[in-house]
């Protein structure tokens, strides 16, 4: 394989990984966007998704009933973790929120491995049959189903935020909560409506990415810090540039793995988050310094 074809086809590996993330990554946006929580157990959505489409297929439901089913239940499930752990916290500070996000993340890990224990689990594709070559690059069926399903899934996203009366409340509790509560709306409703669309973005994730790899109670983590690396680039604000930085982080997750060692695949993870952190700390440094040096001279 020449260097042309293999840059090609981690390319390629980059940008399949990097639609997974943006699921991931689309999720926190929506939670820190309504609730202003950053929800370090957003991964475990995925797991959820992917061991409970797998074990229902194992046990004779359709693949794509299974899916759904394991979609909702882990909408169900963001819903459930709202009610129980963040709504009765909700005038707590930042860092007790992010504290529970963290002890949800445990004991979810922990309930996984008690439900499906260690050993792997796989799923189906969605449509057998050999790999397909496009371009310098070849890819498998699974991975077109990956970028058409989340594709769908980001256009669905636009129209709903931007053409729905429900979209746009979301909207407008991320805003101003105080002045959507004026106009009416209920915003511990659309808190918990943030919760449920991260955890169907998650249990989707998990649902698409099973069949490329294994399984497991433990998945959940690397997946999860992977999707915030992109949201935190994009500032945890705007879909659109989450999904462009999390494609992007992919494709460079991809290259410094293939071209460098794979070793470093998950370093590169936490070496990009801890600059994009950086980044963001001296851009509010600044911003700070701006403010009141402006302040002084008036």
């Amino acid at each position: 394989m020449t260097l042309t074809q293999q840059i090609a086809q981690f390319l390629a590996s980059g940008i399949i990984n990097g639609t997974i993330y943006a699921l991931l990554g689309l999720g926190l946006v929506a939670i820190h966007s309504a609730t202003r929580v950053v929800n370090v157990a957003q991964g475990e959505f995925a797991a959820l998704g992917a061991l409970l489409a797998s074990t229902l297929v194992t046990r004779g439901m359709p693949l794509s009933l299974a899916a759904a089913v394991a979609v909702g239940v882990a909408a169900a499930a963001g819903g459930g973790v709202y009610r129980a752990a963040i709504r009765p916290a909700r005038d707590a500070g930042p860092l007790t929120l992010l504290i529970i996000t963290i002890a949800l993340h445990l004991s979810l890990k922990g309930l996984w491995l008690l439900v499906w224990g260690t050993d792997p689990h796989t799923l189906r594709p969605f449509t057998a049959g050999p790999p397909l070559r496009i371009a310098a690059a070849v890819v498998t069926r699974q991975s077109l189903w990956v970028i058409a399903v989340t594709t769908v899934v980001l256009v669905v996203l636009y129209v709903f935020f931007t053409r729905t009366i429900l979209g746009k409340s979301l909207r407008a509790c991320a805003v101003n909560p105080t002045a959507a509560r004026l106009m009416g709306i209920r915003v511990e409703r659309m808190s918990a409506l943030a919760w449920m669309i991260a955890g169907a973005l998650g249990g989707l994730a998990g649902v698409l990415i099973a069949p490329l790899t294994l399984a497991t109670y433990d998945m959940g983590l690397i997946l999860g810090l992977k999707g915030f690396v992109g949201a935190v680039i994009a500032g945890m604000a705007s879909y659109p540039w989450t999904v462009a930085a999390c494609i992007l982080f992919g494709v460079v997750e991809s290259l410094g793995a293939g071209l460098i060692s794979s070793n470093y695949r998950d370093g590169i993870a936490f070496g990009v988050l801890i600059a994009a952190l950086l980044w963001r700390a001296v851009a509010a440094l600044r911003g700070g310094l701006i403010i009141s040096e402006e302040a002084a001279q008036e």
